[in-house]
Parts: structure tokens; C-alpha cells; sequence
């Protein structure tokens, strides 16, 4: 199994670059592959803030992703539940901070925005600090 950096993921996900994107396909296609965490959140971002994709094309490009059959990814059941907020309207990577404390008693933030959008969804018990 090899991991995943990245810029591999990205190249995959859009095609851009001709050249790096044969050798990245190659890759995933011959090879059991490992994608961490780190370089989801990383891929969402880089999707967002770098190609100007819209958060369903992202969330749909991720999911396309983690469904490769070769593919093994870093807690998949939190990274679905992720996903699945995200699609609703939280942050990529708070939501990915809420599904990795499932276990606390408690989310404290200073964002008002994210105590807001996780009580519209029932996510968690999320407070202000």
C-alpha cells in the first residue's frame, strides 16, 4: 500500500495537469492506496479555495474518491460523517474537528457561526467558550 500526498489526490480529482495526472490515475489504478486524513482536508481545501469549486462538486469529488475500491481511508465512518455536514452547510475541516470528538462531552469554540450551523443540524453538543 502507498499513501497519498496531496497534490496526487488533486491531479486525479481535476485533470489539470495532462502529464501528472496519467501518473496519478496510474498510480491509484495499480497500486492499493492510502489517503490520510490530513490530505482530505488538504484536498477540500485546495478544491475550494484554489479551483473556486463549489462545495457540492467538492463533496461529490471526495466521494467519488473514497469510493475507489482500492482505497483505504483514515476512519472512513467519521470522514462520511464529515461529509455528510459539510454537504449541510458546515466547514469542511470543523466538521471533520466535530466528527473526531464524537466522544467528548463537548465542542467549545469561539465561532458563532459554527455553534450555529451545528444546532441547525443536531450534530453535537457545540458551546461557545
Amino acid at each position: 500500500m502507498i499513501a497519498l500526498d496531496t497534490n496526487v489526490v488533486v491531479r486525479f480529482l481535476v485533470n489539470d495537469e495532462a502529464a501528472q495526472a496519467r501518473r496519478a490515475r496510474a498510480l491509484i489504478k495499480t497500486n492499493a492506496v492510502f489517503v490520510p486524513m490530513t490530505v482530505l482536508l488538504e484536498t477540500e481545501w485546495v478544491l475550494r479555495g484554489g479551483y473556486g469549486l463549489p462545495r457540492a462538486e467538492v463533496v461529490r469529488l471526495l466521494r467519488a474518491l473514497l469510493g475507489l475500491p482500492d482505497l483505504v481511508m483514515e476512519d472512513p465512518q467519521r470522514i462520511a460523517r464529515a461529509l455528510d455536514w459539510h454537504e449541510e452547510g458546515i466547514d469542511f475541516a470543523d466538521a471533520l474537528h466535530l466528527a473526531s470528538s464524537s466522544g467528548a462531552e463537548r465542542f467549545t469554540t469561539f465561532d458563532q457561526k459554527l455553534v450555529k450551523a451545528a444546532k441547525k443540524l443536531d450534530v453535537t453538543k457545540v458551546i461557545l467558550a
